[in-house]
């Protein structure tokens, strides 16, 4: 089991780190944004996004008290948390896999997920990796995967450097160099910088969502996963 102490800094770093995150982000993330997002509408709003109209939004949206039900288990270290409200689809969500190739999370169908968008300029990106290395490492199965997407720009180099240097043994390689992905996350009303999380279902429905760091690795984490995975 892996120590949460070990693996995250102190509640002043974690504050200090996200204030430089969301910074960054601003000059980073922001100034490089694109209005055509990843696969979402353009132009939408997030109700809109949730509750446009398709077959699977219509059918997450109606996910509304199991969302709550599984948010109401992020306590603690995961108190940041919230539900989604509605839930609606992500299945479009688009990204490279651990092979290069493209995919989304459709292709992760029946496997819930923890969706987590970082970049090596994210000081609290880099600080809560090893702790989401962790979380995969004990909970990771057919039924659940943490999927760090690197949003940097340029090629792998960087990232894949700092994954290495740090140790990172278990996390799939997930990529998005174009920034689609975190302007579609954005465009939905999920993120307000890096990093941001988001728990989906089995069947890319998003459940609950959060900006800035948590202890992944800790109990509290633990336990939100297995109510995730609860009938």
């Amino acid at each position: 089991m892996a120590d949460g102490n070990r693996y995250f800094p102190a509640p002043r770093l974690i504050l200090a780190a996200l204030v430089a995150g969301v910074l960054a982000g601003a000059v980073a993330v922001y100034v490089s944004e694109s209005g055509s997002g990843n696969n979402a509408a353009s132009g939408s709003t997030p109700a809109q996004a949730a509750t446009g109209g398709s077959k699977d939004d219509v059918a997450c949206a109606a996910k509304s008290d199991r969302a709550k039900k599984v948010a109401s288990a992020a306590t603690g270290q995961v108190a940041a948390l919230l539900p989604a409200d509605p839930p609606q689809s992500l299945k479009g969500l688009a990204f490279n896999g651990p092979d290069g190739k493209p995919m989304t999370i459709a292709d992760h169908a029946g496997k819930t997920v923890l969706l987590n968008l970082w970049a090596t300029w994210c000081a609290p990106c880099r600080a809560e990796m090893p702790a989401l290395d962790a979380l995969q490492k004990e909970k990771g199965s057919d039924a659940f995967e943490v999927i760090a997407v690197n949003v940097d720009a340029g090629d792998d180099v960087k990232p894949k450097k700092f994954l290495g240097d740090i140790g990172i043994e278990k996390l799939g390689y997930y990529r998005d160099s174009t920034l689609a992905l975190f302007n579609d996350v954005k465009t939905r009303g999920l993120a307000l910088g890096l990093p941001v999380t988001m728990l989906i279902d089995a069947e890319g429905c998003l459940v609950a969502h959060m900006n800035g760091p948590a202890e992944w690795s800790g109990p509290d984490a633990k336990r939100l996963v297995e109510a995730a995975l609860a009938p």
